[in-house]
């Protein structure tokens, strides 16, 4: 056998986010770009809008200078960016000359490879960013939204990949099972059927340990002719993660495939972030048991430590496995949107307030509503009609019927903010309040990594303090204490 199979590296973006909650910092990346340059992946995955979000709102950092900085130091491979549908970081859909300018900053910025993905498969929802891009000369994607239901069928994919070719906007096609769902069996009939319709397109294989059986699942996709594979280098790897290069590029290469990967630097790169994760004491990925249950509820990881939350402070905690059975039961009546954001988080939220209420769709979140009238995007499948009738009488009568057309708005984004720059404008289109302000506020962000421990870093700010008296740090194996004159 003498095939080559592509890497797409995601340590920078989905690992992180599944392990530890998008917080990798701007100082955790620059000190190691170069090597990832040098990795030889195929494209490095940087940023979706998760990773905008979380820069302003929680890091202070912005987002737009980190992917300027990362661009100067990873000058040979090309970095990725994802598009949610129509949304762009919110829930509802924007305009589409929002999506355009989003898309043209994201280029000017220095991404080269841009795609989207929409929760109901809507084709076109993502090709708001990939008609685009594809003008802008950028290589694109479209994404082939994966889950378990009467509706996903092999067809069904097989049709969507179909229509995103023939729209002339995507290079490649992405198969994105965000949910872990993916089985060995599933594979052997999913890709032959989308590789027979693709041609000369690349297929992309995107998936996540969460049932531990991705890593097997990659090596059948890519007997059957998948191109590329998304993994993340251990130990940003495993767990809710992608399966890690250094195993998948070993059981390649086991089975006769070529990689261009080089294994020092990837070596390198993988001693970096375990070095932060012992300083800062962050999760490393582990490699997980097979878990039947989870192909019932499909319920993504961090939403089920939110319900057991909301369980807690609403005193019925011992209702979890009904709010479990509630998701599943809200997901078909609502026509088995995938549960990845935002549907997740909308099945999710009907079904506590279903709970919590005693009766069913007694309130009903905006959300679902704009939903069930088709102002996501077109369903794979109806609504029960009999929800449907209660979606509608309970759920806010200031939700039209029919979806309307969003009203363009970068002229009065421009107009708000005049001497801002385009950068920063979409920053404050989608964050409220006095976020960005706040981030701005923040000054310059750090760039380099210093490797201390955390107790030492802080004794030494506390230390520079002009009215300390007295320093005292305590915590299980430790005590220090420092006095001044």
């Amino acid at each position: 056998m003498d095939k080559s199979v592509g890497i797409i590296d995601t340590t920078l973006r989905d690992a992180h986010q599944c392990l530890w909650a998008t917080r990798m910092t701007t100082a955790h990346m620059l000190p190691i770009a170069e090597q990832m340059d040098r990795a030889g992946f195929d494209q490095i995955d940087l940023a979706g809008t998760i990773q905008f979000d979380v820069c302003v709102r929680y890091l202070k950092e912005d987002p737009w200078e980190r992917v300027r900085l990362m661009r100067k130091l990873i000058k040979k491979t090309p970095l990725r960016s994802l598009v949610r549908s129509k949304n762009i970081a919110s829930f509802d859909f924007v305009p589409d000359d929002i999506i355009e300018l989003w898309v043209e900053r994201l280029v000017a910025n220095g991404f080269r490879v841009i795609g989207a993905f929409d929760g109901l498969n809507d084709v076109s929802n993502m090709l708001a960013t990939t008609r685009i891009s594809k003008a802008l000369g950028v290589y694109t994607f479209g994404a082939l939204s994966y889950s378990l239901s009467p509706v996903h069928t092999d067809a069904l994919y097989v049709e969507t990949a179909k229509q995103l070719i023939a729209s002339g906007t995507v290079d490649a096609i992405m198969l994105k099972d965000a949910g872990g769902l993916l089985t060995v069996d599933r594979i052997r009939t999913l890709v032959p059927a989308l590789k027979k319709v693709m041609g000369k397109v690349p297929l992309e294989i995107h998936g996540h340990c969460l049932t531990g059986i991705a890593p097997l699942m990659y090596l059948e996709a890519v007997k059957l002719g998948a191109d590329q594979l998304h993994t993340s280098i251990a130990p940003l790897a495993n767990g809710a993660a992608q399966p890690a290069t250094q195993s998948v590029a070993k059981n390649l290469r086991l089975d006769g495939y070529r990689l261009s990967i080089n294994d020092e630097v990837i070596d390198e790169i993988s001693e970096h972030f375990q070095r932060i994760a012992e300083l800062e004491d962050k999760p490393v990925g582990q490699i997980l048991e097979y878990n039947a249950f989870h192909y019932q509820h499909q319920i993504p990881g961090g939403m089920l430590s939110n319900f057991r939350s909301q369980l807690d402070q609403a005193g019925i905690a011992d209702k979890f496995d009904e709010l479990l059975d509630e998701c599943a039961r809200v997901r078909q009546e609502l026509g088995y949107p995938i549960m990845i954001t935002p549907f997740a988080q909308f099945v999710g939220t009907q079904a506590v307030l279903n709970v919590l209420h005693g009766e069913r769709y007694r309130v009903v979140p905006n959300e679902i509503k704009k939903y069930a009238l088709g102002y996501y995007g077109k369903l794979l499948a109806p609504v029960e009609p009999s929800v449907l009738d209660r979606i509608i009488e309970n759920g806010s009568k200031q939700i039209g019927l029919n979806p309307t057309q969003r009203e363009p708005g970068v002229k009065a984004l421009r107009k708000k903010y005049p001497h801002a720059s385009d950068d920063e404008r979409l920053l404050r289109y989608m964050f409220a309040g006095s976020q960005v302000d706040d981030m701005l506020a923040a000054g310059a962000m750090k760039t380099e990594y210093v490797f201390e421990h955390s107790v030492v870093s802080l004794v030494k700010e506390l230390s520079r303090r002009p009215k300390t008296s007295r320093i005292h740090v305590s915590k299980p194996g430790l005590n220090i204490e420092i006095a001044g004159s």
